[in-house]
Parts: structure tokens; C-alpha cells; sequence
């Protein structure tokens, strides 16, 4: 069993310690830092998978680290505050994550595209026609944007969740879209048109602080001023 630590709080990194000949793969970039023994390998795992992962937003090449000779140490750092999660993945006990979620992985695991089967889940659900899947034996990490709250539904439970904050959820779960209520709701409610209705059994991860939703607050704060906008100071003539 891989033997990890997380810290850092809301700045947080997963720290591993596999054992001598044991894997973990990863995007390029995800690696923060790692002991001298630790062997690196780029591999694609076949055009299938790469073109796969291309489309559910990661990278068509993951990058394995492997333990050579004793213990080794490898930290694997969220690239955005929040929350960085473990789930161990299973027979019939894959998951669906949000394109960018995945972190790292043990060796053994698939990471794959997962098409939304409707396509107006994919268009208005706010999580994108295209997530990941990832399925096999063993474990995974998960980065969540801001806190995570996690609910295990029971079979036909359900929670409806505004656009964007819909992290990842088990793969028992099913994933539907509903049209907001009520015309003064859609124009004037502030929530959008659409919300994701997840129905269990199973896990589901939400997340507090989308950063989509981050990016869309300080948008005014960033844009550049016009040409025209500084202020004009005149002397007057002589």
C-alpha cells in the first residue's frame, strides 16, 4: 500500500514514499520535488489513451516516477488553493472527475475520456461535454478548487449543484441536467439557466471556490485600462 501525507493546508501537496519498484504517474509540470532515487519516464501508453486524455483536457503524455533501489519521496503540489483528496479506486468503483482534477495516480490505473451521453448534459452542465474517467485498482489524487464537501448518496438520493461546482463523483453515480423555474428565477436569480441533478448511489465531491468563478471575479480587476482612461493633467498656456 503507497504510503502518503498531505499538508499545507489550503496550499496543499500530497508527499509520497513508494516502496522500491513502485510507480506513480503523473501530468508533466505536476511534479514539485522528489529524492535522488526516484527514475523518471515519459510515456503516451498508446494513441488511444493519449488522444483520450487530450480531449478530457490533460496532457497526451504522463510522466512516471519509479523508486529504484530503496524508499523513495515524491511531492505533487495543487496548482490551484483548495483541497487535494485520496480515492481508491476499485472494480466497478471507478470515478468521474472534472477536466483538470487529476493529479497523480499509481501505476495500473486508466485515465480516460468520459463523454456525457446526452449532449445537452455536456453543453449546460457546467462541468464541459468531456470529463475524465479514471478505473482500475488503485490510488488516485484529486485536486478540488477551495474546500471539499463530500455526500454519499443512497440509491435514488439526489442533490442538485450549481454550474461549475460539481467536482467529481463515483461512477455508480448518474449525472442529469435541470432547467431553472420560473422566469423571474432564470433572468433575475442570479443562478443561471441550468443546474446538475447527481442521483446516487455513491460519492460525490463538490467544491466551494470553482476557479472558473475565481476568474470570472477579478476579470474587471485585470483588463487593461483604455488609452483614453489615465487622467490629464494640463499647465495652461503661458
Amino acid at each position: 500500500m503507497l504510503e502518503y501525507k498531505i499538508e499545507g493546508g489550503n496550499l496543499p501537496v500530497v508527499i509520497c514514499s513508494p516502496e522500491s519498484g513502485q510507480t506513480l504517474c503523473t501530468e508533466k509540470g505536476s511534479m514539485s520535488w522528489m529524492s535522488p532515487n526516484m527514475k523518471m519516464e515519459t510515456n503516451a501508453g498508446g494513441i488511444k489513451k493519449a488522444i483520450g486524455r487530450m480531449f478530457s483536457g490533460e496532457s497526451i503524455f504522463l510522466n512516471e516516477y519509479t523508486a529504484v533501489g530503496s524508499r523513495g519521496m515524491i511531492a505533487f503540489a495543487s496548482s490551484f488553493p483548495g483541497t487535494i483528496i485520496p480515492y481508491e479506486v476499485s472494480t466497478n468503483n471507478g470515478i468521474i472527475v472534472q477536466k483538470r482534477g487529476f493529479l497523480a495516480m499509481e501505476k495500473g490505473l486508466e485515465l480516460s475520456v468520459y463523454f456525457q451521453k446526452k449532449l445537452g448534459k455536456g453543453l449546460f452542465g457546467g462541468e464541459g461535454f468531456i470529463m475524465q474517467k479514471i478505473t482500475g485498482n488503485g490510488l488516485v489524487f484529486l485536486e478540488i478548487d477551495g474546500y471539499c464537501k463530500e455526500y454519499d448518496l443512497a440509491s435514488g438520493e439526489s442533490i442538485i449543484v450549481d454550474t461549475g461546482h460539481l467536482a467529481a463523483m463515483a461512477e455508480t453515480c448518474t449525472m442529469d441536467i435541470e432547467t431553472v423555474k420560473g422566469v423571474k428565477n432564470i433572468f433575475f436569480g442570479g443562478e443561471g439557466v441550468f443546474l446538475t441533478k447527481v442521483t446516487g448511489p455513491g460519492k460525490v465531491y463538490l467544491q466551494s471556490m470553482p476557479i472558473v468563478n475565481v476568474a470570472g471575479a477579478i476579470r474587471p480587476y485585470i483588463t487593461p485600462p483604455s488609452s483614453d482612461s489615465g487622467i490629464k493633467i494640463s499647465l495652461g498656456e503661458n
